[in-house]
């Protein structure tokens, strides 16, 4: 993101108008990486630089968005990528709020992200100790056998050690390929693919339709829609 007035920073954080922001900027009430700034013109980028207002960081004062993103395949879930491929902020360029998604997902792997700038819900959803269910749908070549779906319900030993017990079900299927859908509340790098590869089998596609209480619902890819949030619901 490129450098902005810091008055307009203030303001898209939703602290106050802009002409209220220029007004704390004069009186040396706003601070950019520990240093006080009272020039309107100076400039930030707040991706990267610590502004503070009374002695409070910026995060605590930005009214908290979340925002369900259908990530395309083939998409990185990052700001800039070395290798030139495209990144989820390439759709979300008509978002003025600073949101960060919660959580990861492959690369070559499509459906919902949810993208906030609320960390007190992104550590609920990403801690380990809160078991928030993800579900994916996803589509394999072959069919499973029940004795394959059971190990895999139980657990299943990877590189890095036994999966947690996890939700599945065949919910269709040729005499070539199905879907299946899957519910786990581990978050392990490709652990989805890997188990569907230890069971024997090799994933086609793979979709994340659920984080908890977020659903992608009929979002299509490259798709975003705004939500409330209520922390009662998790």
């Amino acid at each position: 993101m490129k450098e902005e007035r810091l008055q307009k920073i203030l303001a898209q954080a939703g602290l106050c108008s802009r002409r209220e922001a220029e007004k704390w900027i004069q009186a040396g009430h706003v601070f950019l990486n520990g240093k006080k700034v009272t020039e309107l013109g100076t400039k930030a980028n707040p991706y990267k630089d610590r502004i503070n207002v009374n002695g409070r960081p910026l995060d605590f004062f930005e009214k908290k968005v979340y925002y369900l993103f259908y990530k395309p395949r083939n998409v990185m879930v990052t700001k800039n990528d070395p290798e030139g491929r495209p990144t989820i902020y390439e759709y979300l360029k008509n978002i003025e709020n600073r949101i960060y998604p919660v959580g990861r997902l492959d690369f070559d792997s499509e459906g919902l992200l949810l993208l906030t700038n609320d960390g007190d819900l992104t550590y609920k959803l990403t801690h380990p100790k809160s078991k928030v269910p993800k579900t994916y749908q996803v589509k394999i070549a072959g069919i499973p056998t029940e004795e394959q779906l059971e190990k895999l319900k139980k657990g299943v030993e990877l590189d890095w050690g036994k999966t947690q017990p996890v939700q599945v079900k065949v919910t269709k299927g040729t005499d070539k390929n199905c879907w299946l859908e899957i519910a786990l509340t581990e978050g392990k790098k490709r652990q989805v693919r890997e188990m569907i590869e230890k069971m024997g089998h090799h994933v086609i596609k793979l979709r994340r339709i659920a984080i908890g209480p977020f659903k992608l619902g009929k979002l299509k890819p490259g798709e975003y829609q705004k939500v409330h949030w209520k922390e009662s619901i998790l």
